[in-house]
């Protein structure tokens, strides 16, 4: 599935993937609820990934702090502060990262990178896990919400979960923003449809 939808992925012109870039910053209003937290974690694209960065220049301009992942000392993903403009350290993957002089910090606002999207908020990851263990640890530590960023052609019809995938609150993709609610079972990672 993974190749699959990153040779999908693959395919999208500069002038497509320009344009979802810009329709991510339009669609700001929908993303950002009037009660949101003041620090937003979004993510330095890699390879052919949809281009955030504009978003979080926006998101910035409204007054928000925002956070880039980082992998810590204990090979963990972790959240530092960063600015529009400072300069970011090379890091694995081909990303980059905020040096460690940039303080870690807590986000309740997660923008995730990801392969493939379904209906159930179900992501694929690059198969590390990082993100599925650092929105564990900051869901200790109180209410995260998780909102996955791709092209709309990354959704699949299904994506196999297993016991330790985080569902997502919503995907943003240049079609818009797909918003999860979860059934009424009492059990927070009971399967979520389209609300």
């Amino acid at each position: 599935m993974r190749a699959m939808v990153l040779a999908r992925r693959a395919t999208l012109s500069p002038a497509e993937r320009e344009a979802a870039a810009q329709t991510l910053v339009d669609q700001l209003p929908a993303l950002l609820l009037p009660t949101e937290p003041s620090l937003v974690a979004g993510f330095w694209p890699i390879r052919d990934e949809i281009d955030v960065r504009p978003l979080m220049a926006e998101i910035a301009a409204t007054g928000h702090r925002l956070a880039l992942p980082a992998i810590g000392a204990d090979d963990r993903l972790v959240f530092r502060e960063w600015a529009d403009g400072v300069p970011l350290d090379p890091a694995r993957f081909g990303t980059s990262e905020p040096g460690q002089d940039s303080p870690e910090c807590h986000p309740t606002l997660l923008l995730v990178p990801l392969v493939a999207f379904d209906r159930e908020g179900i992501r694929l990851g690059y198969g590390k896990g990082y993100y599925d263990g650092a929105i564990a640890r900051l869901s200790a530590l109180g209410p995260v919400r998780t909102i996955g960023v791709a092209f709309s052609t990354q959704e699949v019809d299904a994506v196999p979960a297993e016991p330790h995938d985080r569902r997502l609150d919503a995907v943003l993709t240049e079609a818009g923003l797909l918003r999860f609610t979860l059934k009424k079972t009492g059990d927070p990672d009971a399967p979520s449809v389209p609300g």
